[in-house]
C-alpha cells in the first residue's frame, strides 16, 4: 500500500490566546513532519459545507444557518473534497496510491498509542469523523479494534476508504456517506470518536462558521455515549482554543505530545491533539 504525505513550511503567528502555528497555502494535505497549513484548507472548506444542504431536515435541532451551509462566494474555482478524493480514487485504482495523510502517520501512530495506554477495549464503537481515505480505519484494524465506523460526506471518499479496506481483508469495517452536520441522530453510542482535520476545515468555513461550529459539537454529543471519549487532532486551534469551544458537555481528559518548533524566539506545536469525554 504506497502512502503519499506532503511537507508544508512552518511558520508562527501571536495571537490573542497564545502562539499558534500557521503555514503557506500549499497542498490540502497536512503533513506532521512540516507543521501545519491552515490556509490551505480554506481552498476545500467551502464546499465541505454546501453539498448536501439539501438532505437536512426542517425537524432539525440545529441552527438553522447550519442547515443551509451555501457559500456567497463562487466555488466553481476551488476543488471540493469530492474531486480530490475521486481523483484518489483513481489513482488507487491506477497505481494502489491510497493517497495522502492528514497530519501524517505520526498522527495516527499517537491515537493508537494513546488508545493502547488506555486499554481502550477491542469491541469498543469507534467513530472515525470524515474518514477520507479510510488508512486511520485500517491502521485500527490492524490493532485489532472490530467495532469500527467511517463516514464522510463524499461519495468519492466512501468508495476510496471501502476499497482500501477490502485491499487490506478488512471489508467488515462500515463505512457511511453521512454529513455529521445533518445532526440527524443518525449517529450514536459510540465509545469514541476520533477528528483529525475535519473540525479544522468546518471552523475555516468563511460562511456560518459558529453555526457550523456549534453544529458540529451537537453532532458530537450525540453520536458520543456518556463518559464516552473524543480524540480531536488539530493544526488551527491551540489547546486553549479547543478547552474554550468544546467546554460545553465536554470535559478535558489529557493532551497528547506533539511535534514542537521554535521560530524567533518562541515556541510553538505543529499539531494540537486533545482527549475529552463526554458529560451527562
Amino acid at each position: 500500500m504506497m502512502i503519499a504525505v506532503k511537507v508544508c513550511e512552518p511558520r508562527t503567528e501571536a495571537s490573542p490566546s497564545g502562539l499558534r502555528a500557521a503555514g503557506r497555502p500549499c497542498s490540502n494535505t497536512l503533513a506532521e513532519t512540516g507543521g501545519n497549513c491552515p490556509t490551505s484548507l480554506t481552498r476545500f472548506s467551502y464546499s465541505l459545507l454546501s453539498s448536501s444542504s439539501s438532505s437536512s431536515s426542517s425537524s432539525s435541532s440545529c441552527p438553522a444557518a447550519c442547515l443551509s451551509r451555501e457559500s456567497e462566494l463562487d466555488p466553481s474555482p476551488f476543488p471540493s473534497w469530492d474531486d480530490a478524493y475521486q481523483r484518489e480514487l483513481q489513482t488507487f485504482k491506477d497505481i494502489g496510491d491510497v493517497g495522502e495523510i492528514w497530519f501524517g502517520e505520526e498522527s495516527m501512530d499517537r491515537v493508537l498509542r494513546w488508545m493502547e495506554k488506555e486499554e481502550i477495549p477491542e469491541d469498543a464503537a469507534i467513530l472515525d469523523i470524515g474518514t477520507g481515505n479510510g488508512v486511520l480505519l485500517v491502521e485500527l484494524a490492524k490493532s485489532g479494534y472490530t467495532n469500527l465506523t467511517g463516514i464522510d460526506y463524499s461519495a468519492a471518499s466512501v468508495k476510496l476508504a471501502r476499497s482500501v479496506l477490502q485491499t487490506e481483508d478488512f471489508s467488515n469495517v462500515e463505512v457511511k456517506e453521512v454529513d455529521f452536520l445533518s445532526c440527524s441522530g443518525e449517529l450514536s453510542d459510540f465509545d469514541v470518536c476520533i477528528d483529525k482535520g475535519t473540525f479544522d476545515a468546518i471552523s475555516l468555513n468563511p460562511e456560518n462558521t459558529e453555526e457550523g461550529k456549534a453544529c458540529y459539537i451537537q453532532s458530537l454529543r450525540g453520536a458520543l455515549k456518556e463518559e464516552g471519549l473524543f480524540v480531536i487532532t488539530s493544526c488551527n486551534w491551540t489547546k486553549e482554543q479547543l478547552l474554550q469551544m468544546f467546554s460545553q458537555g465536554f470535559d478535558f481528559v489529557k493532551e497528547l505530545p506533539t511535534p514542537r518548533f521554535q521560530f524567533g524566539g518562541k515556541t510553538g506545536n505543529s499539531v494540537t491533539a486533545i482527549i475529552f469525554k463526554r458529560l451527562h
